[in-house]
């Protein structure tokens, strides 16, 4: 028989081989074969040409020779994969090295350490001195199975599980005061925690939000409600060894923040163990048939199993979705609202509040252009599907944005009977009563359910029915589908509709025709004179404009000075002057002329200073910018220059 510290080298040696993690798990395999570790590891990792070779005993069977070229080493797994190489257990240990996970809590912290297993504790003291800003000299760090170890002791030798779990005391420090970490604990209250949480059994990831005020008590019913596990029967792993209390809130556990990942199963019961053992199976996550049994007969004895387990239905630990036998749908549409809120949050599809005549109101009895699909959304607490369809599809942002582009969305709750019986004698009024025995042979796990209707000119037709157990990609794939239909019928529908009117113009036109003939007669001859009227007004000013321009012109080029020679005492300068039609219009100055004296010139041709700019080329300046009492010379328009004329806008 093996001694404790032998057990502690097999179990090393084991999770090593196998990559099992949890060391329960571990254990359990390796009681089942008497703690033989080339049997476990034969009944874990099968073999194709020879076992393995045990430095603990047992027969060895020859094999190939390993060649660590051609043969990798395999990865870790949970649970078996293909592993060709024989080779000893301690030369695949040494060949690889053990990596091995620390968790290390200090007051309100924790830090994760991994470190391969030939490194010392000291190499762990100094990450932590680190992270916590922690002198190593005042660091003593507890929680060694072995007892005290001194910094320089190698990790190989403490014979470590994978995971581990340690914790710092500082004697010589003062604690945190009182007033900052409560300053802390309220400020984590107010955070929101993102719990990713695995379980085990189906392999599905949950994403999960809670305040910091929520309690451990509620992840775990709210954990129920999404994989029907009890509670009870609920096996953890990966809370913080501070959440000892299931009433504790989340801000008080010491949880990784924002993110922390956590994983759940269901817990083994002894006969479920028993059957375990007889049978040697490699699962030890197995669930037995007499859990739901034991549930079911805990009322015999008289107790409620909610108060007692914390595992009572969604209808004794939430308020009711939709009050029953309510005399008016839109009071009962309002509490549906607001409790669907409380639940899921705000982000969710905006209801119609009204009865189901009034959602065909705004929905198909409108312009075609303005008709919507109608989306009827029934709800049923009791199903395992409604938790997740509501937080994870119902309530993603783009279903919410694009039910709220697209659709009418109307809900009802079909958890009591009496709103049950309710809805199916509506659905039969208004869809007829095929569509509702379809609603009423659903079970209740296939709840909840979306219809989507569209309305047609004498009847509302039934696209599709869609079950709660969908992904938010196909759900979005079948209300796009829906959405095509529709799109296709609304298109016809307005080409309908504008026909009709058209034709509803021309009779109320021709109605018209005979009243109006008079009227429109004498409304042209009365716009056929003012026409005349505002014409010969236009005439009259654009030929005193034209008077007026032309009489400006005239005096400015009589009032131009003459143009100077090209061979002349003074300085000439020579300005060609393009204009906007294309033609050039070519004098002298003197370079001693002000600046005016060419404007004046530009403008006895017909073009103003006020309608005009006058531009250089290089570089290209506006003239008409510029100082009108400076030279030529004094703005560089001297000995030559090319101008051009440009409108202004």
């Amino acid at each position: 028989m093996a001694s404790n510290m032998d057990r502690e080298m097999i179990l090393a040696d084991f999770q090593a081989c196998t990559g099992i993690e949890n060391i329960d798990e571990a254990i359990t395999l390796l009681e089942q074969n008497n703690w033989d570790l080339v049997a476990a590891i034969n009944g874990v990792i099968p073999q194709e040409n020879g076992i393995l070779q045990s430095e603990y005993g047992g027969e060895t069977i020859p094999g190939p020779a390993f060649n660590p070229t051609n043969h990798p080493a395999p990865a870790p797994t949970s649970s078996s994969s293909a592993f060709r190489p024989v080779m000893t257990s301690r030369q695949i240990v040494e060949r690889q090295p053990r990596m091995l996970d620390f968790r290390v809590e200090y007051r309100d912290r924790n830090v994760d350490v991994v470190l391969e297993d030939s490194c010392t504790v000291g190499e762990i003291k100094q990450i932590l001195e680190n992270e916590l800003q922690i002198p190593m000299s005042k660091m003593l760090l507890k929680g060694w199975k072995t007892g005290d170890v001194e910094d320089s002791t190698v990790l190989k030798s403490l014979h470590l599980p994978k995971n581990n779990s340690l914790y710092v005391l500082t004697p010589d420090l003062p604690p945190p005061s009182s007033s900052s970490h409560a300053g802390a604990l309220q400020e984590s209250l107010n955070q929101n925690f993102m719990l990713i949480i695995t379980h085990r059994e189906v392999q599905r990831e949950y994403n999960l939000n809670f305040s910091g005020s929520s309690t451990i008590q509620e992840v775990k019913r709210n954990v129920y409600d999404l994989t029907s596990i009890p509670v009870r029967h609920q096996l953890w792993e990966g809370w913080p060894t501070s959440a000892t209390d299931d009433s504790m809130c989340l801000a008080e556990s010491g949880l990784s923040y924002p993110c922390h990942r956590l994983t759940v199963g269901r817990r083994s019961s002894p006969a479920q163990t028993q059957e375990q053992s007889e049978e040697q199976s490699t699962d030890v996550h197995m669930v037995s048939d007499s859990d739901g049994d034991d549930f079911e007969d805990a009322t015999e004895f008289g107790v409620d199993d909610g108060e007692v387990f914390g595992m009572a239905s969604s209808a004794l630990r939430k308020s009711s979705m939709m009050p029953e036998n309510a005399e008016n749908e839109g009071d009962a549409l309002l509490q549906f609202t607001a409790e669907f809120s409380s639940r899921y949050g705000d982000c969710h599809p905006v209801f119609f509040i009204g009865s189901l005549e009034a959602a065909f109101q705004e929905a198909f009895y409108v312009k075609a252009r303005d008709r919507k699909l109608l989306a009827i959304y029934l709800h049923h607490d009791e199903s395992v599907l409604t938790n997740v369809f509501c937080s994870q599809m119902l309530c993603a942002e783009s279903i919410v944005s694009y039910l709220s582009q697209n659709f009418i969305t109307w809900a009802w709750d079909l958890t009591k009977d009496a709103n049950r019986a309710r809805f199916l004698t509506m659905c039969n009024r208004h869809f007829g009563s095929v569509v509702a025995q379809t609603i009423r042979t659903q079970k209740t796990d296939q709840f909840p359910l979306f219809l989507i209707i569209m309305g047609k000119r004498s009847s509302n037709e039934v696209l599709n029915v869609i079950q709660g157990n969908t992904t938010v990609d196909e759900l979005m794939m079948r209300l796009m589908a829906a959405m095509e239909i529709f799109t296709a019928q609304q298109q016809e529908d307005i080409k309908d509709e504008d026909e009709r009117e058209a034709r509803e113009n021309v009779k109320r036109e021709q109605d018209e025709a005979y009243r109006l003939s008079l009227e429109a007669d004498r409304a042209k001859r009365e716009a056929h004179e003012r026409e005349m009227a505002e014409q010969f007004r236009l005439e009259q000013i654009r030929k005193e404009q034209e008077e007026e321009r032309e009489a400006i012109r005239l005096s400015l080029e009589q009032a131009l000075p003459p143009e100077p020679k090209e061979e002349n005492a003074e300085p000439v300068s020579k300005l060609r002057i393009r204009t906007p039609s294309g033609e050039f219009l070519e004098r002298r100055f003197l370079a001693s002329n002000k600046l005016q004296i060419v404007f004046d010139f530009v403008a006895s041709k017909g073009f103003p200073w006020d309608e005009f700019k006058l531009l250089s080329t290089f570089p290209r300046r506006d003239i008409t910018q510029l100082d009108p009492n400076k030279s030529l010379l004094e703005v560089k328009l001297f000995p030559q220059e090319t101008l051009f004329l440009e409108a202004k806008e």
